[in-house]
C-alpha cells in the first residue's frame, strides 16, 4: 500500500513539473498534458525538419534563436521527420495563424493551417524550452490547439521625436514575434524630425530630418540641448526592415502624416505652408543655434502647431509623389496617413483656403480636411492600398473605406463601426506604452509622458466597446494596438522598459480568448517570462504594479 502511493505521488509530481513549465503568453486557446508527464529533449545537432520549403524561415528562425539564447546548434532539413517537425495542413474555414503543437517521447511536430500558423507554433515551442541555460533543451510533453482571437495585434513606435537605428528596429520586431503580434506601425514624420528617404526630396532628410536643439526635462522644458540631433532611414535600409518582419510575419506599416505635424516637412520645402515666407513659431526654450537658420525651422518642443500643409496642387502633388516611393518600399495594404492633431488657425486666415473652401462649396475648416484626406485616400485606393488614420478622421465627413485608429478614447471607434468602418483600437487610457507604469513616480528610472497604465490595467482591457458587444457592428473591430511615443524616449533600453512587460499583457489581450483571461493566473505566469526577458537581456521593469 505504502508503494503504492510513493509512486501515485512520484507521478503527481512529475506531472506537476511538466505542468509548471507550460507557462506560455499569450496563453493558448488549449493545453492538455498526459497525467503521467515526461519531456523530451532537443539535443546539439538535432533535426528541425521542414516539409514545405515555405517553412524554411520558420526552422531558420528557431535554429538561430536557440544557437544565441542557449549556444545550442541544430540543423534544419527538407524532410518529413525530425527531432522537430514543421508542417502545414490547410483546413476549411480554420481561422488564420491556427496551430496545434504535440510533443512526446518521439519527437516535438508543429502543424499549420498556414505558414504563418507554423511560425506561431514555434513561438509557443520556444517558452516551452528551459529557463536557463544548457546544452539538452526539455520539452514537457504537450498538446496545444491554438489561434488568434484578434486579426490585427499590433505596436506601434514613433522615430519622429527621437530616431532609433534601424537595427534596434529589427530586434523590436523579433519582440513583437515572441508575442505572437503580427502588425508593426512605424511612425516615420513629425514635427521635430523626418526619417524616411525620398529621393525625389532629398532635403525632407537633409533639412527635415534633422532639429538643432531638443528641451530639456518636461514640456515646457526647462532648458535647450543646443545640440544638432536626427537621422533617417535610407530606402535599403526600410527594404531590409520590411524583408525582416516579413519573416517573421509581421506587416510593416508605414505613417506619413498629414495634414499636421509636418513642421519637419515644411522647413524643407516651405511652398507647403499656405504662409511660405512667415518664420517658424519656436516656443521657448528654443535652440540658439536656429538664428542663423532660414525662417522655416524642424520644431525642438513637443506639442501641437499651426504651420499645417496647405490644401494646395503644390502639397497634393508633393504628397502624390512622397506616396508613389513608400508605397513601392511598403508591400502592407495598410498606409497610416495620422490626420491626428492639425490645427485649422492657418487654415482660417489663409485667403487661398477660404476661397476654395467656397469653390468646394464647404462650411467649415473640419470640412476642408475631410476633402484633405479623402483626396489622399481617393489617391491611395488607386494604388490599391488603403488608409489608417487616427479618429480625428471622422470630423468632417469620414473617407469612403478609411480604417479608423481610435487612440481619443472609444469614441471614435463605435462611432466609425456603426458606419460600417473597420476599427482598430488604440486608446492612450489602456495602450500608450509612453506613460508611467508606476502609480509611485519615484519607482520609475526616467521622466516619462504621464500618470499612469500599470500592467494590470493593460491586460484588463477589452478591445471590444461596451456598445459594440453582440451586436452586428462588433466585427468591425480588427484588433487593438499599442503605441510608443517617443518624446521622453532617447534610447532603445528606455523603449524595452516602457513596452516590458505591457507588451505581454498586451499580447494576451489580442490572442487569447476572452474567457481564458484571468489576472491572477497571468501573473503566475509573468514570473517565467521574467526570466525570458532575462535570457532575452531586456531591460524590462522589474518593479511593475
Amino acid at each position: 500500500m505504502n508503494k503504492r502511493i510513493t509512486i501515485g505521488m512520484a507521478a503527481v509530481l512529475i506531472a506537476c513539473t511538466s505542468v509548471a513549465q507550460v507557462n506560455i503568453i499569450p496563453k493558448p486557446v488549449d493545453i492538455k498534458m498526459p497525467a503521467i508527464g515526461g519531456t523530451y529533449t532537443i539535443k546539439a545537432a538535432s533535426v528541425v525538419a521542414v516539409a514545405n520549403k515555405s517553412l524554411q524561415s520558420s526552422a531558420t528562425y528557431f535554429t538561430d534563436y536557440v544557437k544565441e539564447v542557449y549556444q545550442v546548434g541544430l540543423q534544419s532539413s527538407a524532410s518529413k521527420a525530425g527531432a522537430i517537425t514543421l508542417s502545414v495542413e490547410p483546413k476549411k474555414n480554420a481561422v488564420p495563424g491556427t496551430y496545434t503543437l504535440h510533443a512526446d517521447k518521439k519527437g516535438i511536430v508543429i502543424k499549420g493551417v498556414d505558414a504563418e500558423g507554423v511560425f506561431y507554433g514555434v513561438q509557443s515551442l520556444i517558452q516551452l524550452l528551459p529557463l536557463q541555460k544548457g546544452n539538452a533543451l526539455t520539452v514537457a510533453f504537450t498538446d496545444i490547439t491554438d489561434y488568434p482571437r484578434f486579426a490585427y495585434r499590433g505596436m506601434h513606435l514613433d522615430a519622429g521625436r527621437h530616431f532609433f537605428p534601424a537595427s534596434f528596429v529589427k530586434k523590436y520586431i523579433d519582440y513583437l514575434a515572441r508575442h505572437k503580434m503580427n502588425y508593426f506601425h512605424w511612425h516615420l514624420t513629425e514635427d521635430q524630425g523626418w526619417r524616411i528617404e525620398i529621393k525625389k526630396y532629398p532635403k525632407l532628410t537633409q533639412v527635415g530630418g534633422f532639429r538643432n536643439g531638443t528641451i530639456i526635462d518636461h514640456y515646457p522644458g526647462t532648458g535647450n540641448t543646443n545640440t544638432r540631433y536626427g537621422g533617417f532611414y535610407t530606402q535599403e535600409e526600410i527594404k531590409e526592415v520590411v524583408a525582416y518582419a516579413a519573416k517573421r510575419y509581421i506587416t510593416v506599416v508605414p505613417e506619413i502624416e498629414l495634414p499636421g505635424h509636418s513642421s519637419a516637412a515644411i522647413a524643407a520645402y516651405p511652398q507647403l505652408s499656405c504662409f511660405p515666407d512667415s518664420a517658424t513659431k519656436m516656443l521657448p526654450p528654443a535652440s540658439s543655434l536656429n538664428q542663423a537658420l532660414p525662417l522655416k525651422k524642424v520644431q525642438e518642443t513637443w506639442g501641437v502647431f499651426e504651420d499645417v500643409f496647405c490644401p494646395s496642387e503644390y502639397t497634393f502633388n508633393f504628397l502624390q509623389d512622397v506616396l508613389d516611393e513608400v508605397i513601392a518600399l511598403f508591400p502592407s495594404k495598410y498606409i497610416h496617413i495620422g490626420g491626428d492633431e492639425c490645427p485649422k488657425d492657418a487654415w482660417k486666415k489663409s485667403a487661398f483656403c477660404q476661397d476654395l473652401m467656397k469653390k468646394l462649396g464647404l462650411k467649415t475648416e473640419h470640412e476642408l480636411q475631410s476633402y484633405f484626406i479623402q483626396r489622399i485616400e481617393k489617391y491611395i485606393n488607386g494604388k490599391g492600398r488603403q488608409i489608417i488614420g487616427w479618429d480625428e478622421i471622422l470630423e468632417g465627413g469620414l473617407a469612403p473605406n478609411a480604417v479608423v485608429m481610435s487612440w481619443r478614447g472609444e469614441k471614435g471607434g463605435v462611432d466609425a463601426a456603426k458606419e460600417k468602418h473597420a476599427v482598430i483600437m488604440s486608446p492612450e487610457s489602456h495602450t500608450y506604452f509612453n506613460y508611467s507604469q508606476a502609480l509611485s513616480k519615484e519607482k520609475e528610472d526616467s521622466v516619462t509622458f504621464s500618470c499612469c497604465l500599470t500592467v494590470e490595467k493593460v491586460y484588463g482591457y477589452e478591445p471590444v466597446p461596451l456598445q459594440l458587444q453582440n451586436t452586428d457592428q462588433e466585427k468591425y473591430v480588427l484588433g487593438a494596438q499599442a503605441n510608443v511615443w517617443s518624446e521622453y524616449i532617447h534610447y532603445p533600453s528606455t523603449i524595452e522598459y516602457q513596452v516590458f512587460p505591457r507588451m505581454s499583457a498586451l499580447s494576451e489581450v489580442l490572442w487569447s480568448q476572452k474567457s481564458d483571461r484571468n489576472w491572477a493566473d497571468f501573473s503566475s505566469r509573468l514570473r517565467d517570462q521574467f526570466k525570458r526577458y532575462d535570457l532575452w537581456k531586456v531591460n524590462y521593469n522589474k518593479g511593475y504594479e
